[in-house]
């Protein structure tokens, strides 16, 4: 009874990645590193592999990576403001170290992009100007995350009854189960 939904959120979820403009392209990151704050940030869906893996490019020096190795428990946040869905996901993230990978992804970034990824310090270090980052010509902080959920929650807002299904992974199979909204 809930496959429709299924294949719904992943649609969409896939659309997010393919589609310019679509609501999922961006979505809210929440990791938690040792100091036990929740930590927020937005992040721009790259690629959806099979089974619904998620993957994002960040600079491997940002603070996000070092949560990541710390508690590779994340969840996600997306939302499509014209369906009135929410999808929410947990997941485990990891850092993607294949150099093949990387290497081949990279090859794709936009030039006009790359420059978020070769920037002499640190993002988050602080700066006098933004009009005076410096960027190195040779080297790159390219990094791809991925992360594999193990519980996607569907919400959509409707009349006359909301609808919010449970996807939970077992054994490497979805089962799904409906909630109170």
């Amino acid at each position: 009874m809930t496959d429709n939904f299924w294949e719904e959120l992943n649609d969409e979820i896939q659309k997010g990645a393919s589609k310019k403009g679509h609501p999922f392209r961006y979505f809210t990151l929440a990791t938690i590193g040792l100091d036990k704050v929740a930590r927020l940030r937005t992040v721009v869906l790259r690629r959806v592999e099979k089974q619904t893996k998620i993957i994002f490019y960040t600079d491997e020096r940002s603070k996000k990576v070092t949560h990541i190795k710390e508690n590779p428990n994340v969840s996600l946040l997306f939302y499509h403001p014209k369906k009135l869905l929410q999808v929410k996901v947990e997941g485990l993230a990891a850092i993607i170290s294949n150099e093949l990978a990387l290497q081949k992804y990279w090859s794709g970034v936009q030039p006009s992009s790359r420059k978020d990824y070769t920037t002499t310090k640190a993002p988050g270090n602080i700066i006098k100007n933004p009009d005076n980052v410096e960027y190195l010509s040779n080297e790159n902080h390219f990094c791809m995350v991925e992360i594999e959920p193990f519980k996607i929650e569907y919400l959509k807002l409707k009349r006359p009854n909301h609808i919010r299904i449970r996807f939970s992974k077992v054994d490497n199979i979805w089962e799904s189960d409906f909630l109170v909204p």
